[in-house]
This record gives C-alpha cells, structure tokens and sequence, in this order.
C-alpha cells in the first residue's frame, strides 16, 4: 500500500470522526431554555402554610393526599419546612418531613437549595406568586418536578387553567401532573 493511500485512509477516518462528533456535540448538547423566578419574594410573607394543589410529584409524593407545606423563617436565615399529607387516602396516616431550605439567590429569595438528606440541597425556584402572595407555582431547571400551591385548599377553574397555561410556556409536560385531593389533614 502506498503512502498516499494509507493517509487517504486516515483522512477518511479523520472526517467520519469529526462528522460523528460534530453530531453528537450538536444533538448532545441542546439545552432548555431558562426557566425564570420572579423578581423578588418577600420572606415573610410567602412563610406560612401553602396547599398543593398539583404536583409533579416526587417519589415520597406518589400518592399523597392533603399536601400541604409550611414554611417558617428562622434567625439564621434558613427556612424550617414541614410538609405534611396523608398517604394512600383522603384519611390515611399521616406523614411529615422537615427539610430545610436555603436562599441562595439573596437579592431575590427566589432561588431556594431545599435539603432533605445532608449534604444534598435540591434546587427550588419560584418561578410565579401572585401579588397578593395567595398562590404560587415552584419550579426546577430540569422541569422534573413542580407544585402549584395555593393559601386555600382549591383554585378557581380560570386560574387553574391560567396556571396551566404559564406551565405550558415554562415547557412543563402535563401528562405527569397530578392534582391532590384536598380536605382537612387528619391526625393534625
């Protein structure tokens, strides 16, 4: 075989690797598009008791009912949650957790690290709250999970589908929401 064939042989190569790689640099690395939190969140006044009232649900979320998470503001600055439902059923026991959330975007108090388990923090964005801080949708940049939650147990159907539709737009996939029944939490 000659010089100049063995280097056309590597050239060939060279370019079918280059193709493959300019694919997969291409295809690999779309991103989504931002996902943004409001402007700013006055701390106390987002404290307090908020229902969901739909989720992307986590795994521990499955299947709860009467979701609902607290919020209190401690002299550290960390945030002291509780998030309490019944598993299985309108009545069935009771569960709460008590993660811990961390601001991390102070200028706003938008963007919160939620931890569960030390040392991981989850992320946690607001992404909307009305003005009058009566309900409030939270967001992850992966859209793998999120929860609309409301100071009252129900939302209207015009704003239920406004909600829908600022989802929508944030590029969240509706066949995984699930509504959460609501009623009074039993064994609180």
């Amino acid at each position: 075989m000659t010089i100049y064939r063995k280097i056309n042989i590597i050239m060939r190569m060279v370019k079918c690797s280059l193709a493959m790689l300019a694919w997969i640099l291409i295809t690999g690395c779309q991103t989504m598009k931002p996902i943004y939190t409001v402007e700013t969140v006055d701390l106390n006044r987002f404290m307090g008791d908020w229902y969901v009232i739909a989720n992307i649900p986590t795994f521990i979320e499955k299947d709860a009912y009467n979701a609902m998470e607290s919020y209190r503001l401690d002299e550290d600055g960390t945030v002291a949650t509780a998030f309490r439902f019944n598993k299985g059923s309108l009545d069935g026991p009771l569960k709460e957790y008590n993660p811990r959330g961390f601001i991390k975007d102070k200028s706003s108090n938008a963007v919160w690290g939620m931890q569960f388990i030390w040392p991981f923090k989850a992320e946690y964005r607001i992404i909307y709250l009305n003005e009058d801080y009566s309900a409030t949708v939270i967001g992850r940049t992966k859209r793998d999970y999120v929860w609309i939650m409301s100071r009252e147990p129900t939302i209207s159907d015009k704003y239920s589908a406004f909600i829908l539709n600022f989802l929508q737009e944030q590029g969240y996939e509706f066949s995984k929401l699930k509504k959460i029944q609501q009623m009074k939490i039993q064994g609180v």
